[in-house]
């Protein structure tokens, strides 16, 4: 169990995250939406420690994430796994070298570069390709894989830390709509098998409300919705986008759940 308490963040006269209170349960999808700089990255940023709180704790099994230092926080990093918007992959690293950069945390610095890994992490690696459907890529370089395939390797490469939470910021913002559809159906799959504990940032109101059984949303700092996807009634968005509700923001979803701008304009007539 996760949980923040009065948790915030400030960059000089900014307020990017104010007065946050969560408990989240293992196992949970839990979507997190709002506009642009509502504080949704920097919320995930703070519960990874790539940040620092102002104020308030993160707590997990009854211990002050804040406090940890050293070692300690080395092992809560690697149990909470980030996915970024930008895939952040060595582009000329192999596939393989990526998805094993999984296992940075414990592995010595030598070993790491001079690419000495064990049998062992090498059949974990290609195992976690596998199950991207990407194994067959894995000895081209980076670079020459599309953006969704890219963000596969990354959720790979996450796996290989063997993480009890996956911080996902923005993982499909700049995918297309099947990409897009893979990488959610991914992180769906991970969640589903593993029972393992996803926090996702989205751009898209009705991604979120088809993989996430769990909405959180943020206006300007601060988390003014917490609720099931059902509950997201017209004057509950107003309250998370004010007037800013529209296209970009609610996509309209397809039986098959692709948006619709990925089916053929004649199927959706």
């Amino acid at each position: 169990m996760l949980e923040l308490v009065h948790l915030s963040r400030r960059f000089g006269a900014t307020v990017a995250v104010d007065n946050a209170n969560l408990r989240i349960d293992a196992g949970e999808m839990i979507g997190i939406i709002g506009r642009s700089g509502a504080g949704k990255s920097t919320l995930l940023r703070l519960i990874n420690r790539m940040i620092e709180p102002t104020k308030g704790e993160i707590r997990a099994d009854g211990i002050d994430i804040t406090a940890l230092r050293g070692k300690a926080l080395r092992r809560w990093r690697a149990r909470t796994a980030m996915i970024f918007q930008q895939f952040n992959l060595v582009h000329r690293l192999d596939v393989l070298t990526n998805v094993l950069c999984g296992r940075l945390h414990d592995v010595s610095g030598p070993r790491m570069v001079l690419k000495l890994f064990t049998e062992v992490e090498r059949v974990d690696a290609i195992n976690a390709l596998d199950r991207m459907g990407l194994a067959e890529f894995a000895v081209n370089r980076a670079d020459a894989l599309s953006g969704g395939q890219q963000q596969r390797v990354a959720i790979a490469r996450a796996l290989m830390q063997r993480p009890s939470v996956i911080l996902a910021d923005e993982p499909i913002a700049s995918l297309d709509p099947m990409n897009a559809k893979a990488v959610m159906d991914a992180l769906a799959d991970i969640n589903r098998r593993d029972g393992m504990t996803v926090l996702c940032n989205l751009h898209t109101l009705d991604t979120a409300r088809a993989y996430c059984g769990r909405i959180i949303g943020m206006a300007a700092g601060r988390i003014v919705f917490d609720g099931v996807p059902e509950q997201l009634t017209d004057p509950v968005l107003r309250d998370i986008y004010g007037d800013h509700q529209g296209g970009s923001i609610n996509e309209r979803i397809t039986s098959t759940g692709l948006p619709a701008a990925a089916m053929p304009a004649m199927a959706r007539t």
